[in-house]
């Protein structure tokens, strides 16, 4: 068995250059342009993290979820000829939400997806319309056990690594889709893909407190109260720091909301971004 196809579940498969990288993005649906990124841990991508989402949010919107350079279909440049930095990724985004000539977009970005996306609202508020932070990087607050860390970082390009990755990003009560595992496992194993994590490995994913606080833009902070890698301190660090940001908390759930409570997940999204709710611009 293994994941059903882009296609075979209403969905398309295409690509377009950004900032000089040919970039693979999922696209359904029709209405406000709404960006899904994905996270950064090892075999991640637009397809594998956001499929149980893309369908729902078709309903109202049109839903672009994106890899990343060094995930997925996305280009992986070697890491001697490319910097896997948060900079870069922040410049990447950018110019893929101005390729598709889509902006002002509503944006969700989980992990190292969120830094990304709090990147782009730091850089080009015009670009964003309403943001989501879900399990996000970008804030210097991190659980105080570095086992966790260590369990991601030490990915050692196994099936029972893959895993363990997985087991430690979810909640207690999550059952692991073995066709997922294999399928996240499997975009892992290329020449490209490997050198790609390796140069991802201790970049720094974080701004500056100060800098954080300069974003306007309408933000819903979501955290699971079982992530053990964005802890609650940091969803309410960014919620004291981000002074148009409303938070909401999804309890027995770890780092991927997205995968382990997607109807709440598009439910409270899907409201946040519906014109009146929550305040802000429509």
């Amino acid at each position: 068995m293994t994941l059903p196809t882009i296609e075979a579940e209403g969905a398309a498969s295409r690509f377009i250059t950004a900032a000089g990288l040919k970039t693979h993005y999922v696209e359904r649906g029709a209405g406000p342009t709404l960006v899904l990124v994905h996270g950064g841990g090892a075999g991640a991508d637009a397809w594998g993290n956001w499929r149980g989402c893309i369908a729902p949010y078709a309903e109202c919107f049109r839903v672009i979820a994106v890899d990343m350079p060094g995930f997925g279909r996305t280009a992986k440049p070697a890491p001697e000829t490319y910097e896997y930095s948060q900079a870069n990724r922040n410049i990447h985004l950018v110019a893929f939400i101005e390729a598709l000539g889509a902006g002002p977009v509503n944006l969700i970005g989980n992990s190292m997806g969120g830094a990304t996306s709090l990147g782009v609202a730091m850089a080009r508020p015009d670009l964003v319309r309403k943001l989501v932070l879900m399990g996000s990087a970008g804030l210097d607050i991190a659980n105080p056990d570095p086992e966790f860390r260590k369990s991601l970082t030490g990915y050692d390009f196994t099936l029972e690594g893959m895993r363990k990755v997985m087991a430690t990003l979810t909640g207690p009560g999550y059952s692991i889709d073995e066709d997922l595992l294999r399928y996240r496992y499997e975009l892992t194993l290329s020449v490209d893909a490997r050198a790609a994590i390796g140069g991802l490995r201790g970049a720094p994913l974080t701004y500056e407190r100060g800098e954080i606080a300069k974003v306007k833009t309408p933000t819903l902070v979501v955290g699971g109260k079982e992530d053990k890698i964005a802890v609650l301190a940091r969803t309410y660090g960014f919620l004291e720091l981000l002074e148009n940001s409303w938070g909401f908390v999804l309890p027995h759930c770890g780092h991927w909301a997205m995968m382990e409570a997607p109807s709440e997940f598009v439910a409270v999204t899907s409201a946040f971004f519906a014109n009146g709710m929550f305040g802000g611009a429509p």
